[in-house]
């Protein structure tokens, strides 16, 4: 005879207590001392919160996939966009076993420095991350183990892709509301670090600052040259420099702050302010608070690497399926992740912004987000932003990074403006229109003269 030594619910009460009071992550135990001696967070949880089998109490199982017609199952594991998708747009997930080992939900060198740093970290008086002695912060999450809402967004905000330099190939398709495809972009997103780096190093001696960030348009044609240049500094309190070049108009201008919550060009709903659910810097939005502790569905795993190997596997691309016209949704794996913390925050740096509040639910293993809704000054649900994740390996081709350990980073997204009822999906691709590839070193390329100047989108404009 099996006897039981928690019932049911065990784990979803101790979350739901957990919540109000900073606790660690973990349930039967504490998540990160597991996660530095075996990187399995299995004893850290009880049964119910791993196997979504018998978290639904077999009613849904590995293999299986959510419709309308059994939804209801899993609804309190999917945020209120994602649950309407599927029930009132045909939207389709597959089901699959959750991952164990930590460590492939990371890039190899990222979680090593997040083990090295454990402790180190602090806000200071201005509440911005600082190493114990005041330097800016290195590598990996400062607060793995966050108490706060502003802990867990300095884990987003800090280094966005995990990389020192990452550059995505971007292919992205923009859906109408009557189904139709609208608008199709090649786009390139690059993003270096100069500080918050894997070997805790400052870049060219850039400690004021924290990132360089462009992104530049390759197809169609009357769009090819479009480019932005965000530079942040390393005080979150401070707004970036943004810049942008037109090629019709052949010069560049400075925007003004509100940009960031504005499409970057026509049909596409892909704000700058959505990038990894920490576009802004992190204090210029406050009242950050935990709101829940809970499992969810998560698209995290390996099996979403090459379209799912039913896509175009040659450019890793992705079936779709969904939406008036079965072209709305890409296909998707997702698993039951066993703890997220649901962070809310407001806008206080914009005054004049159209978002009135964000909700981000993050996976505690690795500090990640797993989805991110905005609403409006309403408090009407605006957008969806749902990410989707995967170390770059299965059986057929791994993908390694310059550690020479499997690649980690995000696959495809789903952004979904409702008030318009405009969808854009896009994937990080092998490689875009202009011969760009995705990539998270700079393999000994001057990137930053290349991409992240003015003089460099003003450049890639006039190509």
């Amino acid at each position: 005879m099996h006897i039981r030594k928690y019932d049911f619910d065990y784990g979803r009460r101790m979350l739901l207590q957990k919540a109000a009071v900073g606790a660690t992550a973990g349930v039967l135990a504490p998540l990160w001392p597991m996660i530095g001696n075996t990187a399995d967070n299995t004893k850290a949880y009880p049964d119910e919160l791993l196997s979504i089998e018998m978290h639904t109490k077999g009613k849904i199982k590995p293999g299986d996939v959510i419709t309308k017609d059994n939804v209801e199952h899993v609804a309190h594991l999917l945020d209120p966009v994602a649950l309407m998708h599927v029930k009132t747009m045909g939207r389709r997930i597959n089901i699959v076993e959750s991952t164990k080992d930590v460590t492939k939900l990371y890039p190899h060198n990222y979680l090593a420095a997040t083990l090295r740093n454990k402790g180190k970290a602090k806000l200071g008086p201005d509440k911005n991350v600082y190493f114990q002695n005041g330097d800016p912060w290195g590598g990996g999450m400062p607060f793995p183990d966050a108490k706060d809402g502003l802990e867990a967004t300095a884990n987003l905000t800090l280094s966005w892709g995990r990389h020192d330099y990452s550059q995505y190939a971007v292919r992205d398709w923009d859906i109408a509301p009557d189904g139709s495809l609208s608008y199709q972009y090649d786009f390139v997103w690059a993003e270096l670090n100069t500080t918050a780096r894997e070997d805790d190093k400052v870049w060219n001696g850039k400690k004021d600052l924290l990132r360089y960030q462009s992104v530049w348009f390759t197809s169609p044609q009357d769009t090819a040259g479009s480019s932005f240049l965000n530079i942040w500094s390393y005080d979150q309190r401070k707004f970036p420099d943004l810049y942008g070049y037109f090629p019709a108009f052949k010069r560049v201008r400075q925007f003004p702050t509100n940009q960031r919550f504005e499409p970057l060009v026509p049909g596409i709903t892909l704000f700058l302010s959505d990038a990894w659910a920490a576009g802004d810097p992190m204090l210029t939005w406050g009242n950050y608070k935990i709101v829940e502790r809970k499992p969810m569905l998560g698209v995290i795993g390996s099996r979403n690497f090459m379209g799912g190997r039913g896509g175009s596997m040659d450019n890793y691309e992705r079936p779709v399926h969904g939406g008036p016209k079965n072209q709305t949704f890409h296909d998707v794996w997702m698993e039951l992740v066993p703890e997220c913390l649901v962070v809310d925050a407001e806008p206080v740096g914009y005054p004049r912004a159209p978002v009135g509040k964000k909700r981000t639910w993050i996976d505690v293993r690795n500090g990640m987000y797993v989805a991110y809704n905005t609403y409006d000054r309403r408090g009407e649900i605006w957008k969806t932003f749902e990410p989707h994740y995967a170390q770059y390996s299965n059986d057929k081709l791994t993908i390694k990074d310059e550690s020479g350990h499997p690649s980690w980073s995000w696959v495809g997204v789903l952004s979904h403006d409702l008030q318009a009822n405009r969808m854009s999906r896009f994937v990080q691709a092998k490689e875009v229109t202009g011969g760009y590839k995705s990539t998270y070193s700079t393999g000994g390329v001057d990137v930053y003269n290349k991409y992240l100047t003015v003089n460099a989108i003003t450049r890639l404009g006039a190509v």
